[in-house]
């Protein structure tokens, strides 16, 4: 079995509440564990916790061990620390309603000698934590896990495969059609496909090509914004907006993108959301949820643009990330074309956090 597939698989079984081995590191993901798939993991001994640097930061704990907030932080298991105390440490939705959490004691990442202990792949063992942590955000879970060196799986998935997985490295063409659209009537809609991920990435070619790189546009997907009219982010808007540009340019493609919420996943974005409802903006509401401020992969956009044999491309964004991360693909940006959306009183704050915090040029 390939190791995308082995990932897929263990992404699979975290998000149906089952345990997964990496490397030397049992882990059962708490978002989805129930209290008898908590028991059977716990064994004689109740299963630690380890959760990412942002959550541990979050929580004002650190690594006694490495002396660093910004790796995953190991929890001893306390006998108060049951299945819903967990849930609490490892959502920050929760924090106002059991604001007391602690004491803790933190340890490190793996009780063996990372010395002794290594991974299948030579690797130091110790790698497992972060390999863990990584598992969960491609699942698309709190990045929060319960950990122990002695539960018991058949499944075991290789620290080294869970972080050199790229969804882009086996990306196909799966279909292609003709697709009239409000905003051009000559389209062509293609579908990609991964072996490694359940999304399914679509492209919009609108126009034909003419010998000029083509008007380019990476747009995320956003349930709440591009189909519920979404008034909290300018999604929306910026994808109609994109659709009239790329159409008024003559030739161009949309990327769509299924990395929703910055690739944090829909059910972490509105997580997020309930927490700028508290007050915080959209970067520390991601960082709180353990996750960083921007999750998304757009080597995925580069392989799209690869296999339909665009090697450069005028690229419709404010976000100077996506031409840096194309470049670094080969993809050349010729050109970086603003996409200009007006601002309304219930996305100020985000739209200034994007320009101030995440750099975008507005």
């Amino acid at each position: 079995m390939t190791k995308e597939r082995q990932v897929a698989r263990a992404v699979d079984a975290l998000r149906r509440g089952w345990p997964v081995r990496v490397d030397g590191l049992y882990i059962l993901a708490i978002e989805t564990a129930d209290e008898a798939g908590l028991a059977a993991f716990d064994g004689d001994r109740p299963a630690d916790i380890l959760i990412s640097g942002n959550r541990a930061a979050t929580l004002k704990l650190t690594n006694q061990r490495e002396g660093t907030p910004t790796g995953p932080v190991r929890i001893a298991r306390a006998p108060w620390i049951d299945l819903a105390e967990a849930t609490a440490i490892a959502d920050p939705a929760l924090d106002l309603a059991t604001p007391l959490k602690g004491p803790f004691q933190t340890m490190p990442p793996m009780l063996a000698d990372v010395d002794a202990v290594r991974a299948e792949d030579g690797g130091p063992a110790a790698d497992a934590a972060s390999a863990a942590i990584r598992l969960a955000r491609l699942a698309g879970l709190l990045p929060a896990l319960f950990v122990s060196e002695t539960a018991e799986t058949e499944l075991t998935v290789a620290a080294a495969d869970i972080a050199s997985h790229r969804e882009s490295d086996t990306l196909v063409v799966a279909s292609r059609a003709r697709l009239p659209v409000a905003a051009a009537e000559k389209a062509e809609i293609v579908a990609f496909r991964s072996t490694g991920d359940a999304a399914e990435h679509v492209a919009l070619l609108i126009g034909s090509p003419d010998g000029r790189p083509p008007l380019v546009r990476l747009h995320s997907e956003c349930l709440t914004g591009d189909v519920l009219g979404s008034l909290k982010c300018d999604c929306g808007p910026q994808l109609s907006g994109a659709l009239d540009a790329i159409r008024a340019a003559g030739w161009g493609i949309l990327l769509y993108l299924r990395q929703e919420g910055r690739g944090i996943g829909l059910v972490n974005k509105l997580r997020a959301y309930a927490l700028q409802d508290q007050g915080f903006d959209t970067v520390d509401a991601n960082l709180r949820l353990g996750f960083g401020d921007d999750e998304r992969d757009f080597g995925v956009a580069a392989r799209m643009l690869t296999l339909l044999s665009q090697d450069k491309v005028r690229l419709l964004t404010n976000n100077p990330r996506k031409a840096a991360a194309l470049e670094a693909e080969g993809i050349a940006v010729v050109e970086r074309v603003p996409l200009q959306i007006a601002a309304n009183p219930h996305n100020e704050a985000y739209l200034a956090a994007k320009r101030d915090r995440s750099g975008h040029q507005l």
